[in-house]
């Protein structure tokens, strides 16, 4: 949590930005209903559709399967990136749920754009679309009152923004250019996979995959705003894609190069450190991760499988074994109650269903489709 002396200079920064944020507010969308009850055990999956990108709502069952209860427009368009097949963002955080405020935050890859939804139990209201700060946005990150959205292209950036009510303000001097080649392909590859805050909130963390190789690490100032330039930790080869903070404050990182999880502590200075050696999944394209209290699932896109680990006191990851999903394994998320866990599936828009036995086993429950999901990433779970 922030203190409240962070939180006053928080928005005494914003305050200076909050006029030219009121002329990028979209009107609230009208909705497609399914279902009009108010629920506290909903999931939202983005479409990442290029003709219309769209938020679905589920209802989850006692027994954790999906029911239909929504459908959203963002107001703008999903995208592809160049080379990508069952991953058109390529990246892992493009739909973000921040549970202290139930604001949902959705990047439009296509437009250029970040939509904010007010969350009513399974019910969405678009309350604003607002300019992402760069081209192509694939990732984002809530902490307070603080959201930051990676840009995919034009070398990669991240934007800084401080939300207020139920809208963002975007500070413009809280831009921060990657630095990679805008020219690299394929597309899919060479561009940023995860924005994220470290636990505490003070500092931010990006991966570049391909790109550079490099986990890429933000001091945050008092504030909020990020460092002029980041600590660059280099990984060479390992392809550093998405992750997570376990509950030990350890990261937790994908790595597609090597097809494994790697385990890191992340210095105060900004500088990562190994602890120990990659935990290989023996699967095809781990690039995803979730975490569900001391259990992480890695997604394998090109093996259509989930691979389980627990984590200890200590660094070492304990393999929990393969679990099948349908094809193109992507996005992840974990109820909050940690009883069930959902997969993504890029290559037709299926989620699969899960029920997380004690010692973390994945027992399928079921699954639905995503009417116009094939090749979209992002899903929450309350």
């Amino acid at each position: 949590m922030m203190t409240p002396a962070r939180t006053a200079r928080i928005t005494a920064a914003a305050g200076a930005a909050l006029a030219a944020a009121v002329g990028l507010a979209a009107p609230a969308s009208a909705a497609t209903p399914f279902h009009t009850g108010s629920h506290s055990s909903a999931v939202f999956v983005q479409t990442d559709n290029p003709g219309g990108n769209t938020v679905v709502a589920y209802d989850r069952a006692a027994d954790g399967s999906l029911t239909a209860a929504g459908s959203y427009a963002t107001g703008g368009l999903g995208g592809v990136l160049a080379g990508s097949a069952v991953d058109h963002l390529a990246s892992q955080g493009s739909l973000a749920y921040d549970r202290e405020h139930q604001l949902l935050y959705a990047v439009n890859a296509g437009s250029n754009t970040v939509t904010v939804f007010a969350v009513h139990g399974d019910r969405l209201r678009r309350t604003q679309q607002i300019a992402s700060g760069g081209s192509f946005p694939v990732s984002v990150a809530v902490h307070g009152n603080l959201v930051y959205v990676a840009n995919a292209l034009g070398g990669g950036s991240v934007q800084g923004f401080v939300r207020i009510g139920d809208r963002l303000v975007s500070i413009p001097s809280w831009n921060r250019g990657l630095g990679l080649d805008p020219s690299a392909t394929p597309q899919f590859t060479h561009t940023p996979g995860e924005i994220a805050f470290t636990p505490d909130g003070t500092r931010l963390v990006v991966t570049t995959k391909a790109a550079a190789n490099s986990i890429d690490v933000f001091r945050l100032s008092a504030s909020g705003a990020p460092a002029a330039t980041p600590v660059v930790n280099t990984e060479p080869g390992a392809v550093p894609f998405g992750f997570v903070f376990d509950s030990a404050g350890r990261l937790q990182v994908t790595e597609a190069g090597g097809n494994a999880v790697a385990t890191f502590t992340v210095g105060r200075d900004g500088r990562v450190t190994a602890l120990g050696a990659p935990a290989a999944t023996g699967q095809a394209a781990t690039c995803w991760i979730v975490r569900d209290g001391n259990h992480l699932y890695a997604s394998n896109a090109g093996s259509g499988s989930l691979s389980g680990y627990t984590t200890g006191a200590h660094s070492s990851l304990t393999p929990l074994g393969n679990t099948a999903t349908d094809g193109g394994t992507v996005d992840a998320a974990a109820s909050s109650d940690g009883r069930y866990l959902y997969a993504q599936t890029g290559a037709s828009g299926v989620v699969d269903e899960y029920r997380v036995g004690a010692g973390g086993s994945l027992t399928p429950v079921g699954s639905v489709t995503v009417p116009g999901a094939a090749g979209g990433e992002g899903i929450v779970a309350q």
